[in-house]
């Protein structure tokens, strides 16, 4: 059984992943990983319950969370197999955690709706702009279709408020998007509150993380 206070892989990712060939490491997991778990412990349900974690990328934030989260069930999920052979990695580091964090699925957040059994909050971090525009459209109808109702859509990254960036640094970090990628690119808080209310979502108060970014909160209301 793996000994976190020895030697725990997640102390350092970065170390750790640089000593398994197939471990990929994100360094915003480690700026984000404990503002994230500290909302989570407010809104997530004190009984058992279920989150899929849209779009995991390298896998890290599942074991992170469930392993502070014991209610928890964790479901990761990424586009394609490579994909899920780093996540399926960083798992096979946790044995101990194997029930709680379930083999990684096949999840393409712009085509819902998804396989897979009604789960009580769906978790995404860091997509919205770093993809096209229906991608997050495709996320909240999936996202409607896949929880259970009075379950949460929970959704991290930065965002304009009020059609204006909400710092230089964001502003920034937009124009470069846009370099890259002319559908990416920071999203409005309102537009993504008007897409999860037209699928029957309840918007919750979101909550402002630090780096000026945002966790927007929906509430799945009566199908």
């Amino acid at each position: 059984m793996q000994s976190h206070k020895q030697q725990d892989p997640l102390t350092d990712p970065a170390v750790t992943a640089a000593s398994h060939p197939v471990l990929r490491h994100a360094p915003a997991t480690m700026r984000n990983r404990e503002p994230i778990l500290q909302a989570l412990l407010d809104i997530l349900p004190a009984q058992p319950c279920k989150v899929l974690e849209v779009a995991s990328g390298s896998g890290e934030h599942a074991l992170w969370m469930a392993r502070s989260l014991p209610q928890v069930t964790w479901i990761p999920s990424e586009t394609t197999t490579e994909d899920l052979a780093s996540i399926e990695a960083w798992r096979a580091l946790f044995p101990d955690l194997a029930d709680r964090v379930q083999p990684p699925v096949l999840i393409d957040a712009a085509q819902p709706p998804w396989r897979g059994t009604p789960v009580d909050a769906v978790f995404v971090a860091n997509l919205t702009h770093i993809a096209p525009w229906h991608a997050t459209l495709g996320l909240v109808a999936g996202a409607a279709a896949r929880l259970v109702v009075g379950g949460f859509l929970l959704i991290y990254g930065p965002f304009n408020e009020g059609g204006s960036f909400t710092g230089p640094g964001n502003a920034a970090f937009d124009a470069d998007l846009r370099m890259r990628n002319s559908e990416w690119g920071l999203r409005d808080r309102e537009a993504v509150d008007k897409a999860a209310a037209a699928q029957g979502f309840v918007i919750e108060q979101h909550r402002l993380m630090p780096a000026d970014n945002r966790l927007l909160v929906y509430r799945r209301g009566l199908a």
